[in-house]
């Protein structure tokens, strides 16, 4: 097989659903053997620096898996057409991330190789997945996948020249770089020791922070420990990684357990139906936010139950009771918190804004050029909150210098984002928004209280409801599960 084709020697096609990667697709093992994947991208130092600097994984795990579990599957779909769509869609978000890290080592997303390791871990983790679930890949089969690996990459850098092309060169590369360069990074450390620990409720358990506290205390601590013991020995060491007595059984019974999925039936576990209800909130008109919306009551029965039976503390604070809608305001610092940063390193700077950008140009499916004029938007305004309120010259904006500001936020920048948004929306140029564009930004249908008489959405109305929210001056909005849910 030549480095672009898109066939093995036989003829089989790599993309689409005869290919191996799509057999795994809705296998519950791809979930810990993603978190693995990573920590290994991660711990590379150019991969690390642009996920500290940029990704929103800390602050809104949850969208990020979405957006991340549909971008494989337009990469891997059967239309050459989509497949090549989503690659020029990734590499443009790729080509504005760029920087130093913390030692001065300049990183970027383009790079080549950097890019290949990413592959290379996907690659990996999911051979090592089947292997530790008692099922380990004969030779064909890891050649096969291993060729479908190499034409993602393909189809990203135009080659795959970056990964070797033989399966047994791949496997003395993969040690290379794990003994030569990965390192116990920022972002690593946060993955492992951070992230499962004070990881936020997806929007289903978004009402029981007691139960999902609790929950998470047990759960969390397990989790990292089966990706610690399943990391390659040689990384384990370099960055003294703690390895809990009992975690290597443990993990492979993780894996087992997830393997026995196999004797289901067909059908019976759908990955993307678990993460869009997992995205669903009880207010959606999705038909199974009545599932959802029966589930959200009784946890939060569940969550009240255990406030009753242990003592509150700080990570179980009462559920709060739901806010009316429309004109509670949020308060500054959550809203700081929830809102304006969204990559969770209590700054407010110019990646935390790219990240709202690149959140409303994936929703709603941007090609260029209307995907720059929505960044050059929301960089207009970065400059404009500079120039406001970062007071101490540091080139970022605090949670003290926000609060102690108090800003509307509602200035010229802000209300050409709206304006920029509403264009990116409304897609056949009408000057309003009806209910199908309504829907491709909020996924949900016109809300009750929406101000219409002709079942659509005008530009005045969508500008002043986009800076009432950009704002803080009202809670309840689409825009808190487009911006604010995790």
């Amino acid at each position: 097989m030549t480095t672009g084709t898109t066939t093995t020697a036989e003829g089989t096609p790599l993309f689409g659903p005869e290919s191996q990667f799509r057999a795994f697709f809705d296998d519950p093992r791809w979930a810990p053997a993603m978190i693995r994947a990573t920590v290994l991208e991660a711990a590379h130092p150019q991969i690390g620096a642009a996920l500290v600097d940029n990704s929103t994984f800390v602050a809104h795990p949850w969208r990020r898996l979405r957006n991340t579990f549909l971008s494989m599957r337009r990469m891997f779909d059967a239309d050459p057409a989509v497949r090549e769509r989503e690659a020029a869609r990734l590499n443009r978000l790729h080509a504005r991330m760029s920087g130093s890290d913390s030692r001065g080592r300049p990183y970027d997303a383009m790079d080549r190789a950097t890019r290949a390791w990413v592959v290379a871990t996907l690659f990996e983790s999911a051979v090592t997945m089947c292997r530790l679930s008692g099922q380990p890949l004969d030779q064909d089969t890891m050649e096969r996948m291993y060729a479908e690996y190499r034409a993602y990459l393909a189809a990203l850098d135009g080659d795959a020249g970056e990964l070797p092309e033989d399966l047994s060169d791949f496997w003395r590369y993969f040690d290379r770089v794990v003994e030569d360069e990965l390192e116990n990074t920022e972002a690593a450390r946060v993955i492992l020791f951070r992230l499962f620990d004070h990881l936020p409720a997806p929007a289903l358990l978004g009402g029981a922070p007691t139960l999902w506290a609790a929950g998470r205390a047990v759960v969390g601590p397990l989790l990292g420990a089966i990706t610690v013991a399943s990391l390659p020995e040689s990384y384990r060491r370099k960055a003294g990684l703690p390895e809990m007595p009992g975690a290597s059984t443990l993990m492979q019974g993780a894996y087992l357990a997830a393997g026995l999925t196999r004797f289901l039936p067909a059908g019976w576990f759908d990955a993307e139906t678990v993460i869009e209800v997992l995205s669903l909130s009880p207010g959606s008109d999705d038909p199974r936010a009545r599932t959802v919306t029966a589930l959200h009551a009784r946890m939060k029965q569940a969550s009240a139950l255990l406030r009753l039976l242990s003592p509150l503390s700080a990570d179980t604070a009462p559920d709060p009771a739901p806010a009316p809608s429309g004109e509670a305001r949020r308060p500054a610092e959550e809203f700081f918190r929830e809102v304006l940063d969204q990559t969770g390193d209590g700054h407010l700077d110019w990646p935390d804004l790219a990240a709202m950008a690149r959140e409303l140009a994936t929703r709603l499916d941007l090609d260029e050029p209307e995907e720059t004029r929505l960044y050059d938007a929301f960089a207009a305004w970065w400059r404009e909150l500079q120039a406001a309120l970062d007071t101490d010259g540091d080139g970022r904006v605090s949670v003290e210098e926000y609060t102690a500001a108090v800003p509307t936020l509602a200035g010229p920048a802000l209300i050409r984002v709206a304006e920029v948004l509403f264009d990116a929306t409304d897609k056949d140029g009408s000057g309003t928004i009806d209910a199908e564009e309504y829907r491709a930004l909020f996924r949900t249908a016109f809300h009750r209280d929406l101000t219409t008489t002709d079942g659509t959405y005008g530009r005045s109305a969508f500008v002043g409801d986009f800076l009432a929210f950009m704002s803080g001056r009202r809670t309840n909005t689409p825009y808190d599960p487009l911006l604010a849910d995790a």
